[in-house]
C-alpha cells in the first residue's frame, strides 16, 4: 500500500529546511567524526552518532557534544535500533529527527553471501546467518527506512565496487531507489579536494526524489598525477563496471570527476607539517624524553616561531570551532630505538626493500668498525646475532614492500590506514634530521583534522581513529555539493513520489 505517513514526514522536513533550519545529520559507523566534521563545516548540525569503538565514540562525543556524556557512549548498531537511539539521547521520534544520514558500514560480509543481491539479503530475516557482519549493511538500510532522511551519504573502500563478485554500491542503490531515492556513486581521491593525502574511496549519495532528479559529486579543487599503484587499484575496482550488462550508461555509476589543469597542485606533506614542532627522535631518546611505554597526551608542546605558515597550516590552526590551542596536543611519536639512524639514511620514497638494504649496509659498516678496533664478533655467534638484530629489521624484505615508506616532502602522503594503530612505518617523516615516523598530530594534519580536534585515549587508539576516518575536507566538499543540490531542489515545487510498501 502507499505509505502516506512517509510522504507526510518527507514534506515536513522539506518545509523545515525551506524555513531556513540547518540540516540535521546522523553519523552511523561514525568513528571519531571525519564525516561529521566535514558536514558541520558545510553548514549542518551534527545531531547524533552511532559508533561501536569506545575511544572513537568518546572522541566524537567530546568534539560535537561536549556538554552531554550520553553522546560519547559507544553503541552497537545491531542492538541499537533507531527508536532506542533517539530515546536514549532525548531526541524524539526517529522519523522526525534527522535530515541526512552519513556513514560507512563495512562490506566484508558480502564475499560469502553467494550470488544473492543485497536487495534479497536486506529483505531476508535470516540473512545474518550467512555472516553476522552482513547485519551491518542491513542495519544501515533499516536506519534509512526508519528515519526517512532527505539524503544519504555512504563511504567505503574502492573494493565496495568489486567485492567477491558483487558491486555492493550498485546493489545498495537498487535498495534505496525502491525507497524513493535518486542514487549515484563514484570514486573520489582526497588529494583532489585539498587533503595532503592520496586516499581513494567510493562514495554513494542518495537524495529523495521529491527534491532531486539526479545526483552530483563535487568538482575537484586541486590537481595531481596519481602514482601507478592508485591507477591499478582503481582498475580492479571498476572491473565489474566494464564487464557487466547491468551497468550501462543509465546506471547509478558516475564517472570520476576530472581535475582542471589550471587548478592548484595538491597540498604537499611539507605544506601540511612544516609549521609543527620538530621532534628529533634520536636526541629525544638519548636525553631520556622518549621511552618505551604508552604515549599519552599529557605534555602539550608550544608551536615554533616560523617565518610563515602555509595556507593549509593556517586552515588547520583556524578551523572555526576547532581553533588551535595555545600548546599543541598529541604531538607524540613511537619509541623505535633500532630504526632512528636507519630512517635518517633513507631517501624520499624508499620502501621496505630499500630500508632493508640500507640496514644491511649499516650492519656491515658496524662490523668493519669493530674489526678495526679488534672487537668484531664471530659470524653466527650470539654477539653477532644481537648486533644484527639491533640494526637490521627482522621482516622478510621480499614480502610486503609497502610496509615501510619514507614520505616525499613535495607530494601528498600515501593513504593513511587504521594499521597506524599498530605501527607507523608506512609514514616515515620526510625530514631526515628528525628521523622518525609521524606523530599523532601529524597524522591528523595529513587527514585534514584541525589542530583543535581532540582524540581520546592514548597514541595507538588515536592513530587507529585517524586512519579509519574520512578526511574532513573531502567530507566538507561532499557536504557543500549535497546541500547545494538540496537547496536547489527546495526552491522548486515538491515532486510527487509514491513509495509502495510491501
Amino acid at each position: 500500500m502507499v505509505d502516506f505517513a512517509r510522504i507526510q514526514i518527507v514534506r515536513q522536513k522539506i518545509a523545515r529546511l525551506r524555513a531556513g533550519a540547518k540540516p540535521r545529520v546522523l553519523d552511523l559507523f561514525a568513528g571519531c567524526g571525519g564525516l561529521s566534521l566535514g558536514f558541520q563545516a558545510a553548514g549542518c548540525e551534527i545531531v547524533a552518532a552511532v559508533e561501536f569503538d569506545a575511544e572513537a565514540a568518546r572522541s566524537h562525543g567530546v568534539n560535537f557534544h561536549p556538554e552531554d556524556g550520553r553522546f560519547a557512549q559507544a553503541r552497537d548498531i545491531t542492538t541499537t535500533p533507531p527508536d532506542k537511539l533517539t530515546a536514549d539521547l532525548g531526541l524524539g521520534k526517529p522519523e522526525s529527527t534527522f535530515d541526512i544520514i552519513v556513514g560507512g558500514p563495512p562490506c566484508q560480509a558480502f564475499a560469502r553471501v553467494g550470488r544473492s543481491k543485497l536487495r534479497e539479503v536486506a529483505d531476508h530475516p535470516e540473512a545474518f546467518r550467512h555472516d553476522p557482519r552482513a547485519r551491518l549493511y542491513i542495519e544501515y538500510i533499516e536506519y534509512v527506512k526508519a528515519c526517512a532522511p532527505l539524503a544519504v551519504v555512504m563511504e567505503n573502500v574502492p573494493d565496495m565496487l568489486n567485492f567477491g563478485g558483487h558491486n555492493i554500491a550498485h546493489e545498495i542503490c537498487e535498495v534505496l531507489a525502491a525507497e524513493g531515492y535518486i542514487c549515484g556513486y563514484t570514486l573520489l581521491n582526497a588529494a583532489l579536494y585539498g587533503v595532503p593525502q592520496m586516499r581513494e574511496r567510493a562514495f554513494l549519495i542518495a537524495i529523495r526524489a521529491e527534491i532531486a532528479d539526479r545526483v552530483c559529486f563535487p568538482a575537484p579543487s586541486h590537481q595531481i598525477d596519481l602514482p601507478a599503484g592508485y591507477e591499478g587499484t582503481r582498475a580492479v575496482a571498476l572491473k565489474l563496471l566494464a564487464n557487466s550488462d547491468t551497468h550501462g550508461p543509465d546506471s547509478y555509476w558516475h564517472p570520476i570527476p576530472d581535475a582542471d589543469d589550471e587548478l592548484p597542485h595538491a597540498v604537499t606533506a611539507q605544506q601540511a607539517l612544516e609549521d609543527l614542532p620538530a621532534i628529533h627522535a634520536l636526541s629525544e631518546m638519548q636525553n631520556g624524553n622518549l621511552k618505551r611505554g604508552a604515549r599519552r597526551f599529557d605534555k602539550p608542546l608550544p608551536y615554533p616561531q616560523v617565518d610563515a605558515v602555509s595556507e593549509y597550516g593556517r586552515l588547520m590552526r583556524d578551523w572555526p570551532g576547532f581553533r588551535a590551542p595555545d600548546r599543541l596536543r598529541d604531538h607524540v611519536i613511537r619509541y623505535l630505538p633500532r630504526d632512528y639512524k636507519l630512517f635518517a639514511r633513507l631517501s624520499p620514497g624508499d620502501q621496505y626493500p630499500q630500508a632493508y638494504q640500507t640496514a644491511e649496509a649499516m650492519f656491515a659498516e658496524e662490523l668493519a668498525r669493530l674489526h678495526t678496533n679488534g672487537a668484531k664478533p664471530r659470524k653466527g655467534s650470539k654477539a653477532w646475532k644481537e648486533l644484527r638484530a639491533s640494526i637490521v629489521p627482522p621482516y622478510d624484505h621480499t614480502k610486503f614492500p609497502n610496509k615501510w615508506r619514507k614520505m616525499e616532502a613535495e607530494r601528498p602522503a600515501r593513504t593513511l590506514m587504521a594499521h597506524l594503530g599498530k605501527d607507523s612505518y608506512s609514514h616515515i617523516h620526510y625530514d631526515s634530521t628528525q628521523a622518525r615516523t609521524i606523530s599523532v598530530r601529524e597524522a591528523a594534519r595529513l587527514q585534514s583534522f584541525p589542530d583543535g580536534f581532540i582524540f581520546s585515549g592514548t597514541m595507538n587508539p588515536a592513530f587507529r581513529q585517524i586512519g579509519n576516518a574520512v578526511p574532513p575536507l573531502l567530507a566538507k566538499a561532499i557536504g557543500l555539493e549535497l546541500l547545494k543540490q538540496i537547496n536547489d531542489g527546495l526552491a522548486l515545487p515538491v515532486r510527487e513520489v509514491v513509495v509502495v510498501r510491501r
